[in-house]
């Protein structure tokens, strides 16, 4: 497989911060980009600065009174007025911040760039890892989200082309809910979600029978996972649900959103993944790109809040999957040297971790068989399975 790929970045993506104690660290950026310079796996051709993205892009997914209240927002200090919590903003999980507005229109403009430069041909794939705002909803901020990023894409590049058939593939531990909803009746928009079931975690949604509503009933897939599930079952549902569902749908474009807040390092989830499975991801999810779409696929980032020892790692195999590139197995010492002081806790010195350092789940067998009927379950009755 082989094509060419380009990285959305810019350093101002380091100004989509809440406070200096928000699990959502921008810091996570800079320091994939430093892993991915450091092993020489991007050229200057390769890079794209993104331009913040429109208001009238904005207005395609988000109400007018929720744009107008964000950009309220963004003048303010950290302490908003009541009003503003009817949107979502000013909460202990959206704080508000200075130019709020303009650091979101920032992400979303970056995956706006990332689907313009693949539909029209300037790239096969694209990558901004700065996007992934799932949970943005049409006038409400909400889970460290404040524009939807992905769904502002979908929308710009339908808007284009009304006939353009778009999958969204979510990764992310949390549920795509904000994605979801927005493309609930649409059944040109596909979005398939694997992630925690929302019976311990935020946002509560995402289970089997949520399907899509009207013309867009079948069109949402959700694979609810049991906490403490691990690599193997995980890979499993993806490739029973994913493989099929494509083949069938045809979509003109893949957007893959990989979060990797699943790992067992992470702080806010209950999953058990290791850094194989997000090495496995982008490979199902590139070759399938080439199998039904002539290999267009826009990948954006998502959660992740282990930030030292779990996202550089995962979004540079992000990347060099994504650039066609083999990846060395050890982590350079330079980036080490340069990091580990900052670090709480010693970091891992090879990409993939080491199967000693994760003894299995007790309840392994259990936890895949109910995995194995969630994923019945989110394929009952679709239209792509025969």
């Amino acid at each position: 497989m082989s094509g060419k790929s380009v990285f959305i970045y810019s350093d101002s993506y380091q100004t989509y911060k809440f406070t200096e104690e928000h699990p959502f660290n921008p810091q996570r950026l800079r320091m994939t980009r430093d892993l991915i310079c450091l092993l020489d796996l991007i050229k200057t051709e390769q890079l794209v600065t993104p331009a913040p993205s429109s208001v009238a892009d904005l207005l395609l997914v988000h109400d007018e009174t929720y744009v107008q209240a964000v950009m309220e927002a963004s003048q303010m200090s950290t302490d908003s007025p009541e009003s503003l919590l009817a949107y979502g903003l000013g909460t202990e999980d959206t704080p508000i911040f200075p130019n709020m507005h303009e650091a979101t229109s920032l992400i979303v403009g970056g995956t706006v760039a990332a689907m313009n430069l693949v539909l029209r041909g300037e790239a096969d794939h694209a990558c901004n890892i700065a996007g992934g705002l799932h949970h943005a909803h049409r006038a409400q901020a909400s889970g460290f989200c404040v524009y939807n990023d992905a769904a502002v894409a979908i929308a710009h590049a339908k808007m284009q082309n009304p006939s353009l058939k778009v999958a969204y593939i979510d990764t992310d531990a949390h549920h795509g809910d904000g994605v979801q909803w927005l493309f609930y009746k649409d059944p040109n928009v596909l979005t398939i979600s694997f992630h925690e079931t929302g019976k311990y975690l935020f946002p509560g949604t995402g289970d089997t029978t949520e399907r899509g509503e009207g013309p867009g009933y079948g069109y949402s897939l959700n694979v609810p996972l049991q906490a403490f599930t691990e690599d193997e079952s995980w890979m499993e549902s993806m490739k029973t649900v994913l493989i099929p569902v494509l083949e069938r749908f045809k979509p003109d474009i893949i957007i893959s959103q990989h979060g990797c807040d699943g790992h067992r390092y992470d702080p806010l989830t209950h999953l058990c993944a290791t850094t194989h499975l997000y090495r496995f991801i982008p490979k199902l999810i590139h070759r399938l790109a080439h199998e039904v779409c002539d290999g267009k696929w826009v990948a954006i980032g998502g959660g992740g809040y282990d930030i030292w020892r779990v996202v550089p790692r995962a979004w540079t195999m992000l990347w060099a999957e994504m650039s066609d590139q083999s990846l060395q197995a050890a982590i350079p010492k330079d980036w080490l040297d340069r990091w580990q002081p900052h670090a709480p806790s010693d970091l891992p010195d090879t990409f993939l971790d080491h199967a000693k350092d994760f003894p299995p789940i007790p309840r392994r067998k259990e936890i895949e068989e109910q995995n194995r009927i969630a994923t019945r379950l989110a394929l009952q009755g679709s239209p792509f399975v025969i």
